[in-house]
């Protein structure tokens, strides 16, 4: 008999905002978060005492996931921000950290909490309102004529993860590879709805970053005794292939559900086999190449095959299956009651082997026009292998967002300050407070708290010795060092955090987060091409943006939080 224990009252904690122990808690997430942001941030080795491996990452796909906390605000927080991570892949250390920013800064004013919830979807209205326009000056078009800004979008976001431990030009080859086989999943001939197709990453460990590589088609692990084999040349007729979802080891657990008659004296391994060898013999007879199995082939038959000149592969796992039968056309047989049927056959044009290292892999070739490609991914070890191969997944997703939305914007800290600077202007030009129904002090209060919001996620950008400005007339980001005053900022050669601007094309810089005279920053010049360094997606943060502020004005409303404690 089990031990009876009386349950413990849930806790409820009235106002958790006024809990100092609450906030210090939050003042530590956001120091946590702002610590590994940008390319400069620092790494994070993580480890939860209620188990699971060590993780060493700065990427907040494996750094929000990784971070458990017993309060419901953070987790409130943290789950917020996880969603949108999964949705669109980059900007979530921009949304948790302006999150966490926010709600300190409103706190700090004094500015209630209900007039801060109004005034806070009011000023994000004005972002969003403003990076839709044509003539916002912080975003810019992507030309899909030319690859330049889709690389330099790519390299942005590899270049914000620094535990892939990527060297400048490292980090510009894979880049160029992301939009490579991003290109190759697009189809060059489609009516009506486009369906992108798939990339396969292939890692190889041990092996230097440059060897990695974009094939179209599909790479698989070769079999064993494939090594053996002669390749054959390029044939002059696509090679036939057979897909089996089914195993083929001849498992009496395969053939179903129910009861099995026997006869006396009948051994049904044999006849499973001889069943089996049958399937074989039809292949052979409808000139099949290529036998590919989800799950296990019976040795015996993959003698016989093989013995016939079949090239024959097991145990691809059912990820693989789906971009098999993309490339291949076949339809997967998933049972051995039926003879195969000759709709189910796909093709391929040439099966090759190819070398990474150590490892030998087979290179299958679409034999019409296909949307299904493999990127071998190579690093030097296993940390930095893994965190390359989560930027690659994340940069890919978010070249995939450009299609439905053709624009970027300033990366380097330099939207956050251009917004910044735009809202105080005009709410400066044109005051909402009657219409929220707050005082104009109360409304001051909350555009300051907000737009220090976003030069603070400026400023998180940097993390050594250096000082974070902005220039008082296009208001993008600057970053110098501590020593180079602001009389010789005009003889210093730089550029802005985005790299579009330098700085003999401004006269007045400010330090961010301190007092300046409001001014409406010039946009950009439209008569020709923009050359901007570094790019955010605009997808991604204009959702980034809206998860952070609503999910602010959720927390910040919050009147008693109940957490069950047995």
């Amino acid at each position: 008999m089990s031990r009876l224990v009386k349950k413990s009252p849930a806790l409820c904690t009235d106002q958790p905002l006024e809990n100092s122990d609450i906030l210090n808690k939050l003042h530590l997430l956001g120091q946590l978060l702002r610590s590994c942001y940008g390319p400069s941030g620092r790494l994070k080795h993580i480890h939860n005492n209620i188990g699971g491996q060590v993780v060493t990452t700065s990427t907040s796909s494996v750094l929000l996931p990784a971070i458990y906390s017993s309060t419901p605000l953070l987790n409130l927080i943290l789950a917020s921000v996880r969603s949108h991570v999964s949705r669109f892949s980059d900007c979530g250390l921009f949304a948790a950290i302006l999150c966490v920013t926010l709600i300190e800064k409103v706190k700090v004013s004094g500015l209630g909490q209900n007039e801060a919830v109004r005034i806070n979807k009011h000023l994000l209205g004005l972002c969003t309102d403003y990076l839709h326009q044509e003539a916002c000056g912080c975003k810019v078009k992507l030309d899909f004529c030319s690859s330049q800004n889709l690389i330099k979008l790519a390299d942005s976001i590899l270049c914000s993860k620094p535990a892939s431990m990527l060297t400048e030009y490292e980090a510009f080859h894979i880049s160029k590879l992301a939009v490579q086989a991003f290109l190759l999943t697009v189809p060059s001939n489609s009516s009506g709805t486009v369906t992108l197709g798939k990339t396969v990453i292939v890692s190889i460990e041990g092996v230097s970053v440059m060897e990695s590589a974009v094939f179209p088609g599909l790479l698989i692990d070769i079999p064993d005794g494939f090594e053996s084999l002669e390749l054959m040349t390029q044939p002059c007729e696509p090679l036939r292939v057979v897909l089996f979802s089914t195993s083929l080891a001849g498992d009496l657990s395969e053939i179903g559900d129910g009861p099995i008659e026997v006869q006396y004296g009948v051994d049904m391994e044999s006849q499973i086999l001889d069943h089996l060898l049958d399937m074989g013999k039809q292949a052979l007879k409808d000139d099949v190449k290529l036998c590919v199995c989800q799950k296990v082939i019976h040795p015996v038959l993959q003698q016989y095959l093989r013995s016939h000149g079949i090239i024959v592969v097991e145990r691809v796992g059912i990820n693989l299956m789906e971009p098999l039968t993309q490339l291949t056309g076949a339809q997967p047989v998933a049972t051995l009651h039926t003879t195969i049927p000759h709709k189910a056959y796909g093709k391929v044009r040439n099966v090759t082997s190819r070398h990474f290292g150590s490892k030998t892999m087979l290179h299958l070739y679409p034999a019409e026009e296909s949307v299904i490609c493999t990127t071998v991914l190579c690093h030097r070890n296993e940390t930095m292998l893994n965190e390359l191969k989560v930027a690659f997944q994340k940069t890919e997703h978010v070249l995939r967002l450009t299609l439905r939305e053709p624009f970027a914007l300033l990366g380097g800290g330099c939207t956050e300050t251009h917004l910044a600077a735009y809202i105080r202007h005009q709410c400066a030009a044109t005051s909402s407070a009657s219409v929220l129904g707050c005082l104009q002090t109360e409304y001051l209060l909350g555009v300051e708290a907000f737009c220090s919001s976003l030069e603070s996620v400026a400023a998180a950008l940097q993390h050594d010795t250096r000082d974070s400005l902005i220039d008082l007339t296009f208001a993008h980001h600057w970053t110098l060092p501590k020593d180079v005053t602001q009389e010789d900022i005009e003889s210093f050669d730089s550029k802005c955090g985005c790299g579009l601007m330098k700085s003999n094309q401004t006269k007045k810089w400010c330090h961010l987060n301190t007092k300046y005279a409001v001014f409406s920053p010039a946009s950009l010049s439209r008569d020709g091409a923009v050359h901007v360094d570094v790019i955010d997606s605009f997808t991604a943060k204009l959702n980034a943006l809206q998860v952070a502020i609503e999910t602010a004005n959720v927390v910040l409303d919050i009147r008693y939080t109940i957490q069950d404690k047995n």
